[in-house]
């Protein structure tokens, strides 16, 4: 009885907290039973089922990103910054990852993981949700990188092959090169036209790693606790529960405004992330090099990577919105790197602007808040929305670790198949 109440709360939590409809954004509302708990994989949401043969395409693809002499210093592959065992980021405490021909040059962002990127939407400047009086503009949306910069998934695996600070190729003709060179190059001729332009052959070599992240089960294995519970195989403890309204109140928590923790449209199971942008005032991060220079400032979908963007200044500041899976795991937060655990970063969101002098530094006796944003984009950082308004509700120590004991149900690894039993 108790199993089954916990199983009827949280449905009643999820359908009580989702956003207004969408496409993207509409939950399937479960067919209940008498049961005590859903049956396994119930239909409204539509897990994938494991791919056990590759395609030709993503074979070619896992050989690529496992492959080291594809970088200017022979030591160094997608594998080394995206490590399958950490899902898919750096297992490693640095803000920033190390690269570059000697593996001496430091980044300027916080390496992503690379699961649940498949339903990545294309950049929008303008994702409109409705309200009871239309349309609500909710800025930005989708896109590849922290900043929105590319459209698709084999754009954006190009962008270390080439980049000084990573695997440092100089050109489209240094990695052809090496494609030529490889073990693998019969099987590439397989695959694509080994023979065409160096520009040909490196656009082939990221359609391959795009088909390699979207058909390898490793990249959205959907094996979390939370998984097990929507599909009846497991019940949320009395902490994870409670951390869950926590999540999803909006006077309290409000995560769920941007982490969207409901099923989407055809069953999509929840991505904890709307794929939209913001801008919260990260503490400036002294543990990246580029930051020793006063004059340097990453303003995310402004620059100073993304320049078709700059001159639009209102989204100065903005990032987007990463999934909370696996996020438990995370050795670093934010595209800068800041924070180390998740504690700090439930805290952070809690006490921003109620306990500023704990984030920021002081200079002459004033506290600096928002230190990593020039000052002119400071009305970018949100002030409407819980946590941080005025209106929110103060969170409590317990609901603020009963937050974090939740969180941890998203980290995958729970079951052995997504959404599955128990081994």
């Amino acid at each position: 009885m108790q199993k089954c109440l916990i199983w009827l709360l949280f449905l009643g939590v999820l359908a009580g907290c989702q956003k207004p409809d969408s496409p993207a954004k509409t939950i399937l509302a479960p067919t209940l039973t008498p049961a005590p708990v859903a049956k396994k994989n119930a239909s409204w949401v539509r897990y994938p089922n494991a791919q056990i043969t590759l395609s030709p395409q993503a074979q070619l693809g896992k050989h690529l990103f496992f492959d080291a002499s594809l970088s200017a210093s022979g030591q160094m592959s997608c594998a080394t910054c995206h490590q399958p065992e950490h899902a898919y980021a750096p297992a490693n405490t640095l803000a920033v990852q190390l690269g570059g021909e000697k593996l001496d040059q430091s980044g300027t962002r916080a390496v992503p993981s690379l699961r649940y990127l498949t339903y990545t939407p294309m950049f929008t400047r303008h994702y409109y949700l409705p309200n009871a009086e239309g349309l609500e503009d909710e800025g930005p949306a989708g896109g590849f990188t922290h900043d929105g910069a590319v459209s698709t998934l084999h754009e954006q695996a190009l962008i270390p092959l080439l980049s000084s600070n990573e695997m440092a190729n100089l050109t489209a003709a240094t990695v052809a090169k090496k494609i030529h060179s490889s073990s693998y190059f019969g099987e590439f001729q397989q695959v694509f036209d080994a023979q065409a332009e160096d520009d040909m052959i490196l656009h082939q070599v990221g359609v391959a790693l795009e088909a390699f992240q979207f058909e390898d089960p490793s990249f959205h294995p959907y094996t979390s606790k939370f998984d097990a519970v929507v599909s009846g195989n497991a019940t949320f403890s009395e902490a994870e529960m409670h951390g869950y309204q926590v999540f999803n109140n909006p006077a309290k928590g409000n995560c769920a405004k941007c982490h969207i923790a409901t099923v989407g449209a055809g069953g999509k199971p929840a991505q904890f992330t709307d794929f939209a942008f913001e801008a919260v005032g990260v503490p400036r991060n002294p543990a990246i090099p580029a930051n020793k220079s006063p004059g340097y400032s990453d303003l995310g979908i402004c620059g100073p990577y993304r320049k078709d963007m700059a001159k639009e200044t209102q989204f100065c500041g903005m990032f987007k919105t990463p999934t909370l899976r696996n996020a438990s795991e995370r050795k670093v937060f934010f595209h800068n790197g800041y924070f180390h655990s998740m504690e700090e970063v439930v805290h952070f969101y809690a006490e921003r602007d109620s306990k500023p002098e704990k984030w920021y530094p002081q200079k002459a006796g004033r506290i600096q808040m928002y230190d990593d944003l020039p000052r002119q984009y400071h009305a970018n950082i949100d002030h409407a929305n819980a946590p941080f308004s005025k209106t929110a509700g103060k969170l409590s120590e317990d609901e603020m670790n009963d937050l974090v004991t939740f969180l941890a149900t998203l980290t995958d690894g729970y079951t052995l198949t997504a959404g599955g039993e128990l081994p």
